[in-house]
């Protein structure tokens, strides 16, 4: 930097690679390295590419307004405050803009609430040709915290960072590991995470998730890979994450919802959605009612609880209804009975809904002699061309249920499109190899769009 400056005891700069757009610096030319006020430091990444995730307060007295960040770390060091006191600092790099001015410094990381200034700028940040006016404040063009109040002014500030993402899986497959694959190609640190192995300590003050003994860290974002069979347990962690402010990119109700068949059958009803006609039944003497109502034979009989293909059964007769019905109630299970559409000829449509668009479409085939098209029961699969109404209609069930991420199954049927499942996990394997797309950068996209901070209202 080779243009003269003057900078007062006093003034306003710019942490852009920080995401912080505007914070008041005191300028000490007693110390030696600038220092931030920062909380929630956490350290993340490997041991040759350490990183460091904290959140920063830049308005003094406002705690509602966080802004998680991420920085390399350059070093750690032990500093040796004014008052005599000695801590070990994570010291990072970050880009500083004063005045249409831009250099890095380097920044040590340390709790500075309670000062009137949350960011002290120490001479090593000073380079020749700024002079320094103790007795003067704000030489250089002033700011203000209005930006903080702007959604659109904060996302353009915000920056690209490293995240450490959360993975919630129990499963080694093909799905979690493209999904660690891809963040760590962009950058970030994903950790997959056990989800039967969380547990939760749920009060008003520190509503912390811990996990084989230790407390989790703060994660910038948690993709929720929830199997069927542990859904009420895995969506009561993911409410805990709620809780804490993390960005789960599904939300515990939406996963809850759909996973509930029936629940999820209403819902799609309720919101004019195409779907099979479906009906339900506690008591054994509506069997006949219940079949009624669906319609003629053949029928497809559904557990509640069923995945993959696995617990539909499709009733050639009647008379075949009737007994799985009666099996099904011997073994006081859950169920669903709906038509089965005969023009759909075996295959089914799964759509991909990612951030409210259709990012990919394949059309699934039943095995020979199966009904069921899923690739779990032998199915095979190729990219398909999906019609306006099917897209529409993947999109009005996806956000239905609030998910950001879904796979949503159509059958083409006579009357358009008819919704057989919302699906709040979807699987990648299928879909990425028959289409030939890269799904998980585009869930990292949407990430990467929405695990900012949020600006807050201004206090009244």
């Amino acid at each position: 930097m080779t243009d003269s400056m003057t900078f007062g005891w006093e003034e306003w700069v710019s942490l852009p690679t920080l995401g912080v757009p505007a914070i008041k610096a005191k300028v000490d030319t007693g110390a030696r390295t600038s220092a931030l006020h920062a909380a929630h430091i956490e350290p993340f990444g490997s041991k040759d590419n350490p990183k460091v995730r904290f959140m920063v307060q830049p308005i003094p007295g406002r705690d509602d307004l966080l802004i998680p960040c991420s920085a390399d770390v350059i070093d750690r060091r032990e500093v040796t405050s004014s008052n005599g006191e000695s801590e070990m600092r994570y010291v990072i790099e970050t880009e500083m803009s004063v005045g249409g001015h831009n250099w890095k410094i380097e920044m040590t990381l340390t709790n500075r609430q309670g000062m009137a200034l949350h960011m002290l700028l120490g001479r090593q940040a000073l380079h020749d040709g700024i002079t320094v006016a103790p007795t003067e404040r704000f030489c250089q063009p002033e700011m203000n915290y209005d930006i903080y109040h702007s959604s659109r002014r904060m996302k353009e500030a915000a920056p690209k960072r490293s995240l450490r993402v959360a993975v919630l899986s129990r499963e080694d497959n093909y799905s979690t590991k493209r999904l660690k694959e891809e963040g760590e190609r962009r950058g970030h640190t994903v950790e997959i995470i056990d989800t039967t192995r969380c547990y939760m300590a749920i009060n008003g003050v520190n509503p912390d998730i811990y996990y084989d003994g230790k407390r989790l860290p703060r994660y910038d974002a948690v993709i929720p890979r929830i199997g069927s069979s542990i859904t009420t347990y895995g969506t009561a962690v993911i409410r805990q994450f709620e809780t804490i402010g993390t960005y789960c990119v599904n939300g515990s109700q939406g996963i809850t919802a759909s996973r509930d068949k029936l629940h999820a059958h209403q819902l799609m009803a309720q919101h004019k959605i195409g779907i099979p006609n479906t009906a339900f039944a506690a008591s054994p003497k509506d069997t006949d009612s219940l079949i009624g109502l669906v319609g003629a034979a053949p029928l497809i009989v559904k557990l509640m609880e069923s995945t993959q293909g696995k617990g539909v059964v499709m009733a050639e007769t009647k008379k075949a209804a009737q007994s799985v019905i009666s099996a099904f109630r011997g073994l006081k299970a859950n169920f669903l009975v709906q038509d089965f559409v005969k023009e759909a000829n075996g295959e089914d449509i799964r759509c991909l809904v990612i951030a409210n668009k259709v990012v990919a479409s394949m059309k699934r085939t039943a095995a020979a002699g199966d009904f069921r098209s899923n690739l779990h029961q032998g199915g095979s699969a190729k990219s398909v061309r999906i019609t306006k109404e099917e897209r529409e209609t993947a999109l009005r069930a996806a956000k239905v249920f609030g998910l950001n991420m879904a796979g949503v199954d159509l059958l083409r049927s006579k009357e358009g499109p008819k919704v057989l499942e919302v699906n709040s996990s979807p699987g990648l394997e299928g879909i990425e190899l028959c289409t030939g797309k890269d799904l998980a950068a585009m869930i990292y996209q949407h990430i990467e769009d929405h695990a900012q901070a949020k600006p807050v209202r201004r206090r009244k």
